[in-house]
């Protein structure tokens, strides 16, 4: 059987904005354990990111420090593909070349030197010259550096070293703040005449005259002033030509998902463009709809099949960063060879939806594609209406709508009770494309709806280029709203869109604003969707996540509505009966519980026991309890709160004996329970 991977490159897409991460204990590196503070301060500090190195100093243990380096390395490493980093060696070597060749004169290491710091830096010169023998010049040693200009660097340039006390260890030399006199050994003039002191040297030597104004070869100077480039070069350029080609964004991430990513995905961030919207449908239930299109997707190939497998992680919540809703996702794709043809050089759109209480909240998606073991995420804020005041939704573009769907009825991402939109989360247009733009306004009045007006303003670096007015009864009766716009006549540009509702006088009720900008080329790219339907509000898959998100924000009543209606549809379900159990379980109806849980651990979902147990207890049936108890850990293995369980239930029936049998086994577990030892330590007083 033949495998391989399949990329497919989806085009230079911009990275989706992050929200500011939560804030963390930045440590100073002197906190730092031995190894890594010598990680951080002596073998990467040349190559590390400003951004990196904040990271590294805000992670909270070494097992996320090791992480993290691993992930430096992976980022840097040319060719994935093989088991050797040829980055990390390269470094490495630099390194231990610099400590050899350049601490004679130094009185540290080697790589702390300006040789040694360049070297590490830059490499292998392409010549060197050492000039050191000339009279009336310092001792210099000039590294000629060419074909660098992928690293945002001069095409040829050299970097100048002299020893300005004529022994000793070199020096970085810099045009602007050393200057031409520095290189000679009896200058005595005045230390601000730049031309003085070039015209000497040029009688000396002509290359180091000129290497002492610039540094940059071919570089024209108007005046016999150093070049303030080649200070820029030095001081700027190259510090930063160690990183500048590393996507960091990595770092940020791996901050955001430390504690739920997977060490071989860290270093596999993948760039995407999303969007995220929250959306009443027409029952009045409010969705979060959103679109996430990644830079690639990659696919193993496996003969003439191509399979890719998604997981996607979502994380919903409060403003105090406590867990409302979470939810996962497995998405396998299968493809033939003609599927995959007819992909091959398409964006791929991610679409899915989940229905949320109102509140205000922060979004988490974490996008991971098992096969190349690749990560991309979406965070966002989300704001799901209390009431049904007068209200506007964020503007959607989108470049194609359709008019019927064959999922109308039910649940499916940016489907309307009209349209079926396809959104544009990077915002962009060809001239010959039409936009489509969408938005809801809630709560509107029979009075707004007759006589207010819908005005549709286009602007163009701050001038308005187009102004369009509607009447809102146009629309119709519904709270969904779509105008498209001709782009035909406003050519290629970044443009700003701006919605306002009037009433009657014209005054602005509501507005909203959003972007788009119209490309040179004749046509955009648009995705192959995969898009999740999900059934219709009545379900139990719709009501289950609902009453889990009123059950976390301490809403009871409402959670065991809606849970219970949950189960009801669906009592089979053992993930049903389990949150319906939780909230009953809150509510303190642990008869409830009982007749909920029974049927499920009577057919094999042994996981009830627990369930069982908890309501036998708090009902004061503590034989009955026992056995749940004891039943549940022969079928599903030791607990050490089933077992701390039991010993309580014990006591209670005035059985101390087998009490200590119950909790002597959860310290064993757990030596460090110190409620439960103190308790150990007074039935064995007893005796």
């Amino acid at each position: 059987m033949k495998k391989a991977l399949l990329v497919l490159a989806l085009g230079a897409l911009s990275l989706l904005a992050a929200l500011p991460l939560p804030a963390q204990t930045k440590k100073s590196p002197k906190d730092l354990p031995p190894a890594h503070r010598k990680w951080l301060e002596e073998e990467v500090v040349y190559i590390i990111s400003p951004k990196e190195k904040d990271v590294f100093l805000q992670l909270e243990n070494d097992k996320q420090r090791e992480t993290f380096i691993d992930a430096f390395w992976k980022v840097r490493d040319p060719n994935p593909t093989t088991p050797e980093n040829e980055f990390k060696t390269e470094h490495y070597r630099r390194i231990n070349h610099a400590n050899k060749n350049f601490g004679k004169d130094t009185p540290g290491p080697g790589w702390r030197s300006d040789m040694g710091r360049i070297y590490i830096q830059l490499g292998e010169p392409q010549s060197t010259d050492r000039l050191e023998n000339l009279s009336n010049i310092h001792p210099i040693v000039i590294w000629f550096y060419n074909g660098m200009a992928e690293y945002g660097l001069p095409g040829s340039f050299s970097v100048v070293f002299y020893r300005p006390m004529g022994t000793g260890p070199y020096e970085l030399y810099s045009p602007l703040n050393d200057g031409p006199m520095d290189l000679l050994v009896n200058y005595r003039g005045d230390m601000t005449d730049y031309e003085s002191a070039y015209t000497q040297l040029f009688e000396i030597d002509p290359q180091i005259a000129g290497l002492s104004m610039s540094l940059i070869e071919g570089e024209t100077l108007q005046t016999l002033r150093p070049s303030i480039a080649s200070e820029i070069l030095i001081h700027q350029n190259i510090p930063k030509a160690a990183y500048d080609k590393v996507k960091d964004t990595y770092a940020d991430k791996l901050l955001a998902y430390k504690d739920i990513i997977e060490v071989e995905y860290t270093a596999n961030y993948i760039d995407n463009d999303a969007l995220v919207s929250v959306l009443r449908d027409p029952a009045g239930l409010f969705f979060v709809h959103y679109v996430i299109e990644p830079k690639r997707l990659t696919f193993e190939r496996i003969e003439n099949r191509y399979l890719s497998n998604l997981e996607i992680n979502g994380r919903v919540t409060d403003p105090g960063g406590a867990t409302v809703y979470q939810f996962d996702r497995t998405v396998p794709i299968e493809l033939n060879e003609d599927q995959m043809a007819s992909i091959q050089a398409k964006l791929f759109s991610f679409q899915d939806m989940f229905p949320l209480l109102a509140g205000r909240y922060k979004l988490s998606l974490l996008f991971k594609n098992v096969v190349s073991k690749e990560f991309s995420s979406v965070e966002a804020d989300l704001t799901v209406p209390e009431t049904a005041a007068l209200a506007m939704s964020p503007l959607i573009v989108s470049s194609r709508v359709e008019r019927e769907s064959k999922y109308k009825g039910q649940n499916k991402p940016f489907l309307t009770p009209a349209y079926q939109l396809l959104p544009a989360p990077r915002h962009d247009f060809a001239v010959n494309d039409s936009l489509f733009l969408y938005f809801q306004v809630r709560g509107l009045t029979d009075e707004l709806r007759e006589s207010g007006s819908l005005v549709y303003d286009i602007y163009r670096e701050a001038e308005k280029v187009r102004s369009t007015v509607k009447a809102v009864k146009d629309y119709g009766s519904s709270l969904d709203f779509l105008e498209p716009i001709s782009l035909a006549d406003l050519g290629p540009a970044n443009y700003e869109i701006k919605v306002n509702l009037r009433d009657g006088s014209g005054a602005v009720a509501l507005s909203e604003q959003t972007y788009f900008y119209i490309t040179h080329r004749p046509a955009v790219p648009r995705p192959w969707v995969l898009a999740l339907t999900k059934p219709p509000d009545s379900d139990s898959e719709i009501l289950n996540p609902l009453g889990v998100q009123a059950m976390n924000k301490g809403d009871l009543a409402r959670a065991r509505s809606y849970l219970e209606q949950a189960y009801t549809r669906n009592p089979s379900s053992p993930q049903m009966a389990m949150d319906y159990c939780q909230a009953l379980v809150k509510l303190k109806d642990f008869a409830a519980v009982k007749r909920v849980a029974q049927p499920l651990a009577g057919q094999g979902r042994f996981e009830f026991f627990q369930m069982l147990g908890q309501a036998s207890q708090a009902l004061g049936e503590l034989a009955e309890a026992v056995g749940y108890y004891k039943e549940y850990l022969n079928r599903m293995g030791t607990s050490i709160e089933v077992l701390n369980a039991i010993g309580d239930c014990y006591v209670q029936l005035a059985d101390p004996e087998n009490a200590l049998v119950a909790w002597e086994k959860s310290l064993e577990l757990n030596p460090n329970q110190e409620s439960v030892k103190a308790r150990v330590k007074a039935l064995k007083e007893k005796r």
